[in-house]
């Protein structure tokens, strides 16, 4: 397998038996507005893809429910015959409604037809990763992953797949999951004002499984702080620059994958993730996402 590059940002990370770029790439973005329907500019969106494989990107993360199929279709045009050394995740979980609506799907017999249709889209043989999507538009919610994810291990047993991950999770599932089957990865939200996953990042990191923050940047609701601002003009960097580059130096096991529908902003969201962070940055950007310590924890109680 071909090396991927280590001139981006964070380097790399091995993810069961390949080893991709910490700094990949979100392909939601490239779909329609709601990630419903195709791009305004199917060129352009073409074109940002082959930007970051020619970039060096070798992780790509999409979804035949983007579009739907819309941005495995453009994948395909846009890079079949895939380099060697492409990573490309999916997930599976959610399907979409007429109205642009999230409906989980998580029979055994729906995630075969969502494994097949991921196949069939991108024009494989094999999924590199799937994710099993937990939880809802709300966030992870309590419940059992076993059967779900049982049928996604017999899938891979089959050779259809090659890797297994889970997405919009509890640390309670996250841990049932690696019961039934090994994982390679974890995506959850995760960012500088949402640090919930504190501690499960740290858990994965030990155990060397990758974790792969969505809305890096806040999402729809962008990220803002006084302090992120304060440090990003100290830095002569943007706010948005600096949350990436924080996050990875937050941990070596952290894998971004930013989403972009410009070419132009994908060089910026690159540049911006290398940008250095001191000792003193790190620990004021630390307070952002923390509670204030009560009296007890001050007292030492």
């Amino acid at each position: 397998m071909t090396t991927p590059s280590t001139s981006l940002p964070g380097g790399t990370w091995t993810l069961g038996d390949s080893t991709v770029t910490r700094f990949g790439y979100g392909a939601m973005q490239l779909a329609g507005p709601g990630v419903m329907g195709p791009p305004a500019d199917r060129d352009g969106a073409l074109a940002v893809l082959r930007e970051a494989v020619g970039l060096g990107i070798t992780h790509i993360d999409t979804s035949d429910a983007y579009g739907p199929r819309i941005t495995n279709e453009l994948i395909r045009e846009a890079l079949h015959p895939y380099p060697a050394s492409l990573f490309l995740a999916t997930k599976v979980g959610a399907t979409r409604d007429a109205r642009g609506g999230w409906p989980t799907a998580r029979r055994p017999a729906d995630l075969r037809r969502q494994v097949h249709e991921n196949l069939e889209a991108l024009g494989v043989d094999t999924l590199d990763l799937v994710n099993m999507r937990m939880g809802d538009a709300r966030g992870p919610q309590p419940g059992s992953v076993t059967e779900a994810f049982e049928t996604l291990a017999e899938l891979r047993r089959e050779g259809l797949i090659r890797h297994l991950g889970v997405s919009n999770v509890t640390p309670e599932q996250v841990a049932e999951a690696r019961s039934v089957a090994p994982i390679v990865c974890v995506q959850n939200m995760y960012n500088l004002a949402h640090r919930h996953d504190d501690g499960l990042v740290d858990r994965l990191a030990a155990d060397g499984i990758a974790y792969v923050p969505f809305f890096p940047l806040g999402g729809f609701t962008p990220l803002q702080s006084e302090v992120l601002s304060k440090v990003a003009g100290r830095l002569g960097a943007t706010p948005m620059s600096v949350a990436l580059a924080w996050l990875l130096r937050r941990s070596p096991n952290i894998l971004l994958i930013p989403g972009t529908s410009s070419t132009a902003h994908l060089r910026e969201n690159i540049a911006g993730a290398g940008i250095p962070l001191s000792g003193q940055d790190m620990a004021e950007l630390d307070t952002i996402g923390r509670p204030a310590p009560t009296g007890s924890e001050t007292d030492g109680e």
